[in-house]
């Protein structure tokens, strides 16, 4: 048994991959019936415990700490911000996450679209030009919308997924009161706004839009109450207010973005957040409450305001 067992008193010391070797070892040990019987299904266990400590909670016989966190997770209340390209979405999360310690906003993954081999791979563009690559498949879209619109969907959907399958935060878990964690747009909003648009307008043509509905209502079937949200925040403003932001902020890819596709999108999000016209294929998602903001005020800096909308948006999560 010592022969056996003697390399794993060791094992907290070796790198991850070693320890991987290590669990494919025991198992084949214990699976071809190993002398080394429960003391080696021990170590396996433990091992099991470093490498993945959400799985071993999971499976552990001990599941009260399992449910602890399940129970901690239901409370935290999960929101998504919605809204018209350069309506101001980034500038209202980042005044949610300051209105409390148990508030966390995630961002849009804008520069993971900007650099897919960067976001995928790891592998960094040059310096000098960072934006200037074939791998910014967001100035891809807008270039070659009927090429690149299906590609792009689909890795933003993907990314967004990604970001609303993440655990939440152990300060949010750990909170005593309300948690709440909130979404910059959302894998709904890139279905029933951005995907269909693209679809209506051409870009996308039927056999890939039948393809995106197909996958995307697998997965959100799949991952069920993990990528649920309770609740959506819809800052409304007028085309044109968000055609003269999006002017002002300069991002290099909108540059080319006319007045009538910002139009489009505000129908869009009209017809799916207000007039309840947009066919939706996802129970919990066709009562989901919304509260709509006015969009077009300009409370960047105006701290009445602010307080304003923090108020409404605490009221509106005691009613979630």
């Amino acid at each position: 048994m010592s022969a056996h067992c003697a390399p794993f008193k060791r094992v907290l010391k070796c790198s991850k991959s070693e320890l991987k070797l290590c669990v494919l070892f025991v198992r084949v040990l214990c699976t071809a019936g190993s002398s080394c019987g429960r003391k080696t299904r021990r170590i396996n266990t433990q091992l099991e415990r470093v490498l993945e400590p959400r799985r071993f909670l999971q499976h552990s016989s001990q599941g009260h700490a399992n449910n602890q966190t399940l129970d901690a997770m239901a409370r935290v209340k999960r929101l998504s911000i919605e809204g018209n390209i350069a309506v101001g979405k980034s500038t209202f999360a980042r005044l949610l996450s300051n209105a409390g310690r148990n508030w966390e906003v995630t961002p849009e993954p804008v520069s993971k679209w900007q650099n897919v081999e960067e976001a995928t791979s790891q592998i960094r563009q040059p310096a000098s030009s960072p934006q200037q690559t074939a791998g910014n498949l967001l100035q891809m879209m807008y270039q070659d919308p009927k090429r690149w619109s299906y590609t792009f969907q689909t890795f933003s959907c993907m990314s967004r997924m990604r970001t609303q399958l993440q655990p939440p935060p152990a300060r949010l878990l750990q909170a005593g009161d309300v948690a709440v964690q909130v979404y910059e747009r959302s894998i709904y909003s890139d279905r029933y706004i951005f995907a269909q648009n693209m679809f209506e307008l051409g870009s996308i043509n039927s056999t890939e839009w039948a393809v995106y509905q197909d996958w995307h209502s697998f997965l959100v079937e799949q991952f069920g109450p993990k990528v649920q949200l309770e609740g959506i925040i819809y800052l409304r403003a007028s085309p044109q207010t968000c055609m003269e932001r999006m002017s002002g902020r300069g991002r290099e890819e909108e540059q080319g973005i006319q007045l009538e596709y910002l139009e489009a999108l505000h129908k869009q999000h009209d017809n799916w957040l207000i007039n309840k016209s947009t066919k939706v294929h996802f129970d919990h998602l066709k009562n989901i409450p919304v509260l709509v903001l006015d969009g077009s005020l300009e409370f960047e800096s105006d701290s009445e305001m602010q307080a304003k909308f923090i108020t409404e948006v605490t009221n509106f999560l005691k009613e979630l």
